[in-house]
C-alpha cells in the first residue's frame, strides 16, 4: 500500500492494482496534463492536474465501493478504472477534444487501445483483469460503469470540489462525503437513497455556478479558442495566412501523436513551427483576442448554433473579408446548445426511484439560466475588434441589440469581467 498526502481528501491509501498501475508511463504522463486547460488565463493557481484529480477519483471509487458491499475483483476492476478514466485525455484536457474527435472518431474515454499494450495491460494482467472489462468501465458500460462515468460517477464529485479548490471559487463546494455514502443500486441504477433529493440538487447547482464562473469564463473560452485554432495549424501543416509554406517549417503533427502528447510537448510543437510560433507566443504570454461579439441564443439564429465545423470556418472567412482583415485573425466560438445530463441523475423517493428533474423544480430554473448565460463569441486582435465585430453581425444575422460589439456598443451584456 502506498500513502498519498492529497490537497482535496487529505491522504488517499493506493493499493491492489491501482498501486501497480500509479507508476506506468500512461498513468504518470497525467502529471503534466492540466485539468483545467486554458483557465489558468483567468485563475492562476488552477495548475492541477489530470493526475492527482485521477487519485482523487480512485479514493472516492474506493470509498463507494465499501458503502455498496461491492469486494473482490469487481471492486478491483472499478478501482483500475477509477484510476485510469483520463488517460485518454490529450494536452490541456477537454480543450482540443472537439478537434481530436472530428480526426479520429474518438473521446478521452475510449481508452480500449491505450490499456491492452504496453505496461497497464501488463498490470492489468498481472492482476487477471482484462483490458476491454476496464476500457468498458471507463466508458461507463454496465452497471458498476455507472460509479466512474454517469450522472452520480465519483469523477463529478471529484473535479467539482477540487477546480474549486484550486480556483478559489467556492461555488463547486459539494458534500462528496454524504454523496458517496448514499449511493444505492436500485434495479441495477445508481441513485441516491431516500431523503437526498437535495443532496442531488446540490451536485446540480455546483455544476451550474461553476460554468459560468470557470469552465465557461470568456477569457478561458478566449486562450481555448486561439489554442484550438493553432492546434488545428500544426495538424493541417499549413496556416490561414499567407505564410502557410515557409521555408524551415517542421512536418505537419500527426494527430495520433497529438493525442499522446502533453501540454508541454504541445507547447514545444507550437513554438517549433514557423506557421505555429505567433499563436504560441501570444498564449505565452497572455496577449490574448478581445471579443468583438458576444452574442446571447436568443439573438443567434439557430442555423448559425448548429453549424458545424466545416461551416463555422466558412463564416470566419467571410467576416474576415468583409471586415478586411486576415482570416486568422478571426475566430468563431459557438458553443454547444445547453445540456444539463445531471438532471437525469434519480433519487429514490417515497420508495420509487425517480429522475431528478421530474421531482425537483430547480431544475427548470438551471435550464432557463443555462439558456441566458450562453454566449456566441467572435474574438479578434484589440486593433481589429470593431471591424470585425460590425462584419460579424451582419454575416451572421445577428440581433446587434441582444450582442455586446466591440467598441461599438460599449457595456452591453458585459456580464463577466475580461481580467
Amino acid at each position: 500500500m502506498k500513502t498519498i498526502k492529497d490537497s482535496v481528501h487529505d491522504h488517499i491509501e493506493v493499493a491492489g492494482v491501482a498501486r501497480d498501475l500509479l507508476d506506468t508511463p500512461t498513468v504518470q504522463r497525467l502529471r503534466h496534463v492540466r485539468q483545467l486547460g486554458t483557465v489558468d488565463l483567468v485563475y492562476p493557481s488552477a495548475n492541477h492536474t489530470r493526475f492527482e484529480h485521477s487519485l482523487g477519483v480512485y479514493h472516492l471509487a474506493d470509498r463507494a465501493l465499501s458503502h455498496l458491499g461491492i469486494e473482490g475483483r469487481q471492486a478491483e476492476r472499478v478501482r483500475a478504472a477509477a484510476l485510469l478514466h483520463d488517460v485518454g485525455h490529450g494536452p490541456y484536457s477537454h480543450n482540443l477534444e472537439a478537434l481530436v474527435h472530428r480526426r479520429t472518431g474518438k473521446f478521452h474515454d475510449d481508452v480500449g487501445e491505450l490499456l491492452a499494450t504496453g505496461a497497464v495491460a501488463e498490470v492489468l494482467a498481472s492482476h487477471d483483469l482484462d483490458s476491454d472489462r476496464i476500457a468498458g468501465l471507463v466508458a461507463g458500460e454496465g452497471r458498476l460503469g455507472q460509479l466512474v462515468s454517469g450522472e452520480l460517477d465519483v469523477d463529478r464529485m471529484d473535479y467539482l470540489v477540487r477546480d474549486a479548490h484550486h480556483t478559489g471559487v467556492p461555488y463547486g463546494t459539494v458534500d462528496h462525503g454524504r454523496l458517496v455514502r448514499e449511493l444505492r443500486f436500485v434495479d441495477g441504477e445508481l441513485a441516491l437513497a431516500e431523503g437526498n433529493v437535495q443532496t442531488a440538487e446540490s451536485l446540480l447547482l455546483a455544476r451550474a455556478l461553476m460554468n459560468p464562473t470557470v469552465y465557461s469564463h470568456p477569457v478561458a473560452r478566449i486562450g481555448k479558442a486561439m489554442l484550438r485554432r493553432a492546434t488545428e495549424r500544426l495538424l493541417d501543416g499549413g496556416d490561414d495566412r499567407a505564410s502557410a509554406n515557409e521555408d524551415g517549417d517542421g512536418e505537419a503533427i500527426d494527430v495520433e501523436n497529438l493525442r499522446r502528447m502533453d501540454d508541454h510537448d504541445l507547447l514545444v510543437a507550437l513554438r517549433s513551427h514557423d506557421r505555429t510560433a505567433a499563436d504560441a507566443a501570444r498564449l505565452g504570454r497572455r496577449d490574448l483576442y478581445k471579443r468583438a461579439v458576444w452574442a446571447e441564443l436568443r439573438d443567434t439564429p439557430d442555423e448559425i448554433v448548429d453549424a458545424d465545423h466545416a461551416t463555422v470556418r466558412e463564416h470566419e472567412r467571410e467576416i474576415a473579408d468583409s471586415a478586411g482583415v486576415d482570416s486568422g485573425d478571426v475566430i468563431l466560438d459557438v458553443p454547444a446548445r445547453p445540456s444539463m445530463t445531471e438532471s437525469s441523475s434519480r433519487v429514490v423517493v417515497s420508495g420509487e426511484i425517480r429522475p431528478l428533474g421530474r421531482q425537483s423544480t430547480l431544475v427548470e430554473a438551471l435550464k432557463a439560466t443555462q439558456r441566458d448565460q450562453w454566449r456566441l463569441g467572435v474574438y479578434a486582435p484589440a486593433d481589429f475588434t470593431e471591424r470585425v465585430g460590425t462584419a460579424a453581425v451582419s454575416v451572421l444575422g445577428l440581433d446587434i441589440d441582444g450582442a455586446l460589439v466591440s467598441d461599438v456598443r460599449p457595456g452591453i451584456h458585459a456580464t463577466l469581467d475580461e481580467f
